[in-house]
């Protein structure tokens, strides 16, 4: 049998390529080792948090699932920095670790053209450098037009505790032992990466008495533009916080060399931003104490994850260290801490639209091309599967800007900048999120979400009402004034505001930091939705920053649009630095935009590249 195209992994990045695939019409196969792992939280029982919140609302506006998925599944939502600017604020939720993958495995079993196989893909189909289908552990082939590798943690994956090594998956699955060496085999770079996971807790075993309370917030939200608020914020549930102790410490670096990281076990490369305790209390000597959280697993069983002590530890010091902790003195682990490893791809290998360039119609998304984060995983199978619809119907691919989106930073960095350890999406990587706002994702996305063939009738004219309202809003404001008369003086004098000496419209009036839309609303009726409300305060708060954002976006634009030939020979561009010849050459930028983000490409290297294009283009015409 056949399909046009073939996800091979079942975690975020699949699930979101194969319904991506199949929504657009085309005949899909997911091949996942396990349904029951279909969409598992091997990590942290979460969704969203900073910069990754905000990849889900994206998810969302595309037409993806992961958004709508984690509403159905939340157990408590926070909307995280709301002191700062609007830039950084983003929703994270605590997701229910039994529902979360459940109701995703009903979702891709009700899906119309999407099957799902059981079985582990340990071979391509490969002619003349182009993917004709995969090979399965049993010797079978199945033939497709593209194939989508989403393959996470399990290519040679082995988990390690002290000096234990195993052969196998987060739960004891069986991992893919060859696909990687075929792989390299084909001519990818293979690189040996690592995370790690904290120790679970037995809940009736832990003395909350001595932790702080840390309830959900007291408003509903959603990841989706298109849901309502699914739960009761008074009933959420609670996680906790507490801190490590001298104790913890003085166990940690006792055992140092007994840790698998520490004691020489470990030949992957870890995530610089979500180290393990024994990184933090080496690389952070001067800090007394760490935070950690205790977070709920799910409603369905007695499991705590603290968040924030992952080891690799031997089981007998992980007791030592969890007894350390207040409140764990008679803690009963359930699940013990491990570092786990496995191969992934040289993500410098990959084209912008997550196609490869060593094999033609071969697609690569989540871990496999060097990230961490169910987040970055489930935005990269997204546009995997977009784009490999997008070149089955022979159009060019979806490649978002890195002023449009954080996944389109993502996937900037990853095939621009490459990575050597496990990727984290941070705000700080983001040069224009001022306009990558989570409450903008929508605006920012969804007109593509419609042109592709994910955002169905409904939910688009929804979208269209909204942005309607939103400038009706803003021109109600803008033709709206109010005078200098003494009531209006009286009132602004009491909410601290400075009085009026010339008439203003209201909105140059709602521009002043100390006045909120709920004090327009003493002059003028305001009737539209909280969200459309929000916008409009932003915009216009806001709207100095935006522009001078956007300004300094466009001078990028114009960059991007400068195209460099697929088949230049760099070595003709006379004067650059051996530096910038060989990344250049190796990553091949396919515009002058992403040329001037590689390292070691210089500005200098920049003008004689654009000097040598200018000439050539001359010389053709």
């Amino acid at each position: 049998m056949k399909y046009e195209i073939i996800v091979v992994g079942g975690g975020h990045a699949g699930c979101e390529a194969a319904l991506a695939s199949a929504r657009l019409g085309h005949k899909t196969l997911l091949i996942t080792g396990n349904k029951k792992n279909i969409a598992d939280m091997p990590c942290n029982p979460s969704i969203g948090g900073p910069a990754k919140g905000i990849i889900v609302r994206e998810i969302d506006a595309l037409g993806g699932e992961m958004a709508n998925n984690t509403d159905h599944s939340c157990l408590q939502i926070k909307m995280l920095n709301t002191k700062k600017g609007p830039a950084v604020r983003a929703l994270r939720a605590q997701a229910d670790k039994i529902t979360y993958p459940d109701q995703m495995r009903k979702t891709l079993e009700s899906q119309s053209n999407l099957e799902i196989k059981e079985s582990i893909v340990e071979n391509l189909i490969v002619e003349n450098k182009k993917v004709k289908g995969v090979i399965l552990e049993d010797g079978t082939e199945i033939a497709s037009e593209i194939v989508i590798l989403t393959t996470g943690t399990y290519l040679k994956a082995v988990v390690l505790r002290g000096d234990q090594k195993t052969s196998s998956g987060p739960h004891g699955e069986k991992p893919s032992h060859f696909l990687s060496d075929h792989l390299k085999e084909l001519g990818f770079h293979i690189q040996r990466l690592k995370t790690g996971t904290p120790p679970r807790i037995e809940k009736s075993s832990i003395d909350f008495s001595k932790a702080s309370l840390e309830p959900g917030d007291p408003v509903g939200y959603t990841f989706s533009f298109d849901n309502p608020v699914m739960y009761d914020p008074s009933t959420q549930v609670p996680c906790h916080l507490i801190y490590t102790t001298q104790e913890t410490h003085e166990i940690i670096n006792k055992n140092l060399k007994k840790s698998s990281m520490y004691g020489g076990y470990v030949e992957g490369i870890g995530p610089r931003y979500c180290p393990s305790i024994e990184d933090k209390v080496v690389r952070f000597k001067d800090k007394e104490r760490h935070q950690l959280f205790l977070e709920p697993e799910s409603i369905y069983y007695d499991d705590i994850y603290i968040q924030g002590f992952s080891t690799s530890m031997p089981e007998k010091i992980q007791e030592q260290m969890v007894h350390s902790l207040p409140g764990m003195e008679k803690a009963k682990i359930l699940k013990y801490a491990y570092a786990i490893e496995y191969d992934a791809i040289d993500p410098l290998q990959l084209k912008q639209s997550l196609e490869t360039k060593v094999i033609e119609n071969l697609f690569t998304a989540g871990q496999i091309n060097g990230t961490s984060g169910y987040e970055e995983a489930a935005g990269q199978g997204l546009i995997a599967g977009i784009n490999a619809s997008l070149k089955l119907r022979g159009k060019e691919p979806l490649i978002l800007k890195r002023n449009e989106a954080y996944i389109g930073v993502l996937i900037d960095d990853l095939v621009t900048k490459g990575t050597k350890e496990p990727y984290r999406m941070l705000t700080s990587r983001a040069e224009y999120r001022l306009l990558l706002r989570h409450d903008n994702a929508d605006l920012r996305l969804r007109e593509y979400g419609r042109e592709i063939g994910l955002i169905n009738d409904k939910k688009y004219q929804k979208f269209l009402d909204k942005k309607a309202s939103i400038e009706q809003l803003k021109e109600k404001l803008q033709s709206e004034k109010i005078s200098p008369t003494a009531e209006n003086n009286h009132y602004l004098k009491s909410i601290s505001s400075t009085p009026l000496y010339d008439t203003i419209t209201l909105y140059d009036l709602l521009k002043r930091p100390e006045i909120t839309p709920e004090h327009v609303k003493h002059f003028t009726e305001i009737t539209e939705s909280e969200e459309v409300i929000e916008q409009v305060e932003i915009q216009i708060k806001y709207e100095g920053y935006i522009k001078k954002a956007i300004r300094e976006a466009e001078k990028m634009l114009d960059l991007e649009k400068i195209k460099i030939p697929e088949n230049i020979d760099y070595n003709q561009v006379h004067n650059l630095a051996s530096e910038a010849l060989q990344k250049l050459s190796m990553i091949r930028p396919t515009t002058i935009g992403q040329a001037s983000r590689i390292s070691g490409v210089n500005p200098a290297d920049v003008s004689i590249l654009m000097v040598y294009l200018k000439k050539n283009k001359k010389e053709n015409e």
